[in-house]
């Protein structure tokens, strides 16, 4: 079967038991493609939660059927009609969520994605009586530990979570010392046939997917709160492409936080809170709070060459070549000492004449911002700039080079580092939370 020439993509079902959930989906009426989700030691479902956590598989189902959908991208969405939130959310989530994946493989999706709405709203959600604790997602990188270690500040509950089976996650998850949750999930083997056969591949959102597997899980295992750690740069688009913005972190932005806690209050629970406890960040003021994080320098990793589903991975925890490796790199170093940040990555990144291509990006000179989870340009050109002011840095090969050849080029006045380290006011952190904020900035 070649998914490219299907004319529709299929929710067949969605079903749980004995912890695990099956997501089934199908492109016209060919063979079925099966995900499971298995959520270890699952406790019984108190009878007062099921219909809460009905509402949230469903919406997993809709959420994780973008993995595949992607692959044929049909005319039709075949599903059950949906309330206008609930259609409006999916609708949003495969439109931007998908759009880098659309850029790249030249396609259009705008007019294309339509989930069928029409029937009412449910009641609104009840209060759960949710247990006073928080789900923290840990992806192995400084963002996460920076949440983690705020949230211990104030004295809160909380248990390390994650999706997948990342040793080096896991590595991370343990040095926190909070108690963790280890969640896994399968894709359908049928997938990576279809990929092998010609399907179309690329990027998809998966925090989206992420976020919804942790909101079931804090029905399940009973949590009132799950609390990523995405900074406000996330928002940021990568490009804008024939009037369309392509952000590459749509489902780490505060857009799609917005639309998924809201649906979370009026379909879930209205004591479940979904927010990023690091929105109101800039990437370099979270750099800066990570840098106090001393014991965490020799654990984390934010080099995605690691978390590959396929494919090598670096010999050691950072292959100093991928963007996220150059922008961790430039932002750590105006707040970390250079002999430490030097140990940390194993070399000096930014006294490599050959890597200077991927720091122009970062930059946006003469290149738009690579497809990462990286920070804004211009919180780039100033971590760039404050270190040309450093004597210690002045005479490595791209600080000079900077100073040489794309300084000239700047308005001084935009590149001061100290408005990047001030918070925003922009956020959804719940009221419980809200003083391990204080402990960010």
């Amino acid at each position: 079967m070649n998914p490219r020439l299907t004319q529709s993509f299929r929710f067949v079902r969605a079903s749980y038991a004995d912890g695990v959930a099956e997501l089934a989906y199908a492109f016209d009426q060919d063979e079925e493609m099966v995900e499971r989700i298995r959520f270890p030691d699952a406790p019984a479902l108190p009878a007062e939660r099921r219909r809460a956590f009905d509402a949230a598989l469903k919406l997993l189902h809709l959420v994780a059927g973008v993995s595949y959908y992607k692959a044929g991208v049909p005319p039709t969405i075949d599903v059950e009609p949906l309330d206008t939130q609930t259609a409006d959310l999916c609708d949003a989530l495969y439109l931007h969520g998908l759009a880098e994946f659309a850029y790249r493989n030249g396609l259009d999706l705008r007019g294309r994605i339509a989930f069928p709405r029409g029937v009412a709203a449910p009641p609104p959600a009840p209060v759960l009586g949710l247990p006073k604790r928080t789900l923290v997602p840990i992806g192995g990188g400084k963002d996460s530990l920076v949440a983690v270690e705020a949230i211990k500040s104030i004295g809160g509950e909380a248990t390390a979570a994650w999706v997948g089976n990342s040793p080096l996650i896991a590595a991370c998850a343990e040095r926190t010392g909070l108690p963790m949750l280890n969640i896994q999930r399968e894709l359908s083997p049928v997938l990576f046939e279809l990929n092998r056969l010609g399907a179309w591949n690329g990027h998809i959102p998966v925090t989206a997917i992420n976020s919804v597997i942790l909101a079931l899980a804090a029905i399940l295992y009973g949590y009132d709160s799950v609390a990523f750690a995405n900074e406000r740069s996330a928002s940021a688009a990568t490009l804008e492409y024939e009037g369309q913005q392509v952000n590459h972190q749509w489902s780490k932005g505060y857009a799609f936080e917005a639309m998924l806690s809201d649906w979370l209050h009026t379909h879930v629970a209205a004591d479940l809170d979904y927010c990023s406890l690091l929105r109101p960040y800039s990437e370099l003021a979270i750099t800066r709070a990570f840098a106090r994080l001393t014991p965490y320098f020799d654990a984390f990793s934010s080099c995605n060459r690691n978390f590959r589903i396929l494919g090598p991975k670096p010999a050691d925890r950072w292959c100093g070549q991928c963007p996220k490796c150059h922008f961790v790199f430039l932002a750590l170093a105006p707040f970390c000492p250079k002999p430490r940040l030097l140990s940390i990555f194993g070399r000096n990144l930014l006294d490599d004449e050959s890597q200077a291509a991927g720091f122009d990006a970062l930059l946006e000179y003469q290149d738009h911002k690579p497809f990462e989870c990286v920070g804004e340009g211009a919180e780039a050109r100033a971590a760039m700039y404050a270190l040309s002011q450093r004597s210690e840095w002045q005479e490595d090969a791209l600080v000079a080079r900077f100073t040489r050849e794309i300084l000239p080029q700047l308005d001084p006045a935009t590149l001061a580092l100290e408005p990047w380290l001030q918070p925003a006011a922009e956020h959804r952190v719940p009221s419980r939370l809200r003083p391990a904020l204080e402990a960010i900035g």
